[in-house]
């Protein structure tokens, strides 16, 4: 069986290093990353793949419960908390385990020994054909916002934010085109420019070096031009 791959987040530093201390002391695991928040994992988990995730549950702007809830694809997880309250709606999210701080290593080796069983279970099953992705979760206003391919019109580089223009409005967040371009669908959106990426088909015409989306015009750039040509946009 390969490593199992592991992500902490928890807001509390001391917290942190406990359980990486505990990843590190077990051969069969991989410390992938620690963040102090939900939105520093969910930047992690857009670009790695994770299989077990080590989550505290009350943090400042979003818990760690309604960050699990917020997840279409959830690793298996294991809460680390000090509140006995909330293991009831942690077992009901389908949670490997409930850890009780302080943790203690046998308590932890417990846990990881739990979720080694359920990889080796999925290992033997066969992998289902993924659905096609039809959405991106977009981080703004110290949210999650989870937007609909069908809903982008295009998206604009602004420095180190990028907008998504969208029919309702525009959604502005922290990210880069260039990740943007490796995780969207390439049959459904288009690099034309620096600084825009456009959905396929909300494209209405093009008028020179101009692709309009609405009443929008948008530049296509030079070094952008070949691939427009090839993709059957200008003639």
């Amino acid at each position: 069986m390969n490593k199992i791959r592991c992500l902490i987040v928890d807001d509390e530093e001391l917290a942190r290093t406990l359980l990486e201390n505990y990843v590190n002391r077990l051969p069969f695991l991989e410390l992938v990353g620690k963040c102090k928040n939900p939105l520093e994992a969910m930047a992690i988990l857009q670009q790695e793949h994770i299989d077990l995730l080590l989550l505290d549950i009350q943090m400042p702007e979003l818990s760690g419960i309604d960050f699990l809830k917020s997840l279409t694809q959830k690793p298996f997880t294991v809460f680390t908390t000090a509140y006995e309250s909330y293991a009831l709606e942690g077992y009901s999210l389908d949670v490997v385990d409930y850890l009780l701080k302080p943790i203690g290593f046998e308590r932890f080796l417990q846990a990881v020994n739990k979720v080694v069983e359920r990889v080796a279970q999925r290992q033997t099953l066969p992998t289902p054909t993924l659905p096609a992705k039809e959405f991106v979760l977009v981080k703004a206003d110290h949210k999650i916002h989870r937007l609909l391919l069908d809903e982008i019109l295009y998206i604009q580089s602004m420095r180190e934010y990028v907008a998504f223009h969208t029919a309702a409005g525009r959604i502005l967040s922290l990210g880069s085109l260039k990740n943007l371009e490796e995780e969207l669908p390439a049959d459904r959106f288009m690099r034309i420019h620096k600084s825009y990426i456009v959905a396929l088909d909300k494209v209405n015409s093009l008028e020179g070096n101009m692709l309009h989306i609405g009443k929008e015009p948008l530049p296509v750039g030079a070094s952008y031009k070949d691939e427009v040509l090839r993709r059957g946009f200008m003639k």
